[in-house]
């Protein structure tokens, strides 16, 4: 992943991205995440679960055929009837994980935030993505 690749991508999307989203996907521009990095704990119960929320994979930047990228946030968004002002990072279509520049502004430094689409609820799970990352564990743990 080049600077100019995310050069274009916050213009089309309007935000500045995280430096520790860049930070990990200019180790690995997208893909699935490691066993012991994919799940989130949570506070109260989702639809997905009681205690944690899924992060199996995670949106890199650019096109690549027949996989999302944080470029199709627009799209996702508005299908899924998401908030506008959100960067979908990790999702299966039903429940997202989202960068959420609501509260920050779309240049500020955005929170982490779960969306269920279905019954149209949010959590919030972390102030940023450092913390987001930080705070993520095994499912195994559950």
């Amino acid at each position: 992943m080049t600077d100019q690749a995310v050069s274009e991508a916050e213009r089309l999307l309007g935000v500045t991205l995280p430096e520790a989203l860049l930070d990990l996907l200019r180790r690995q521009n997208g893909g699935q995440v490691s066993e012991s990095r994919s799940a989130f704990p949570t506070t109260r119960p989702t639809s997905w679960s009681s205690d944690h929320v899924p992060f199996d994979s995670v949106m890199g930047i650019g096109h690549r055929e027949q996989t999302l990228s944080l470029l199709d946030s627009p799209y996702l968004i508005e299908e899924w009837g998401l908030p506008a002002d959100v960067v979908v990072l990790s999702g299966d279509g039903h429940c997202w994980i989202g960068l959420d520049y609501r509260t920050c502004g779309r240049q500020g430094q955005p929170s982490v935030a779960w969306f269920d689409a279905d019954d149209e609820s949010e959590l919030a799970l972390a102030p940023d993505f450092g913390s987001f990352l930080r705070g993520l564990t095994s499912t195994a743990e559950f």
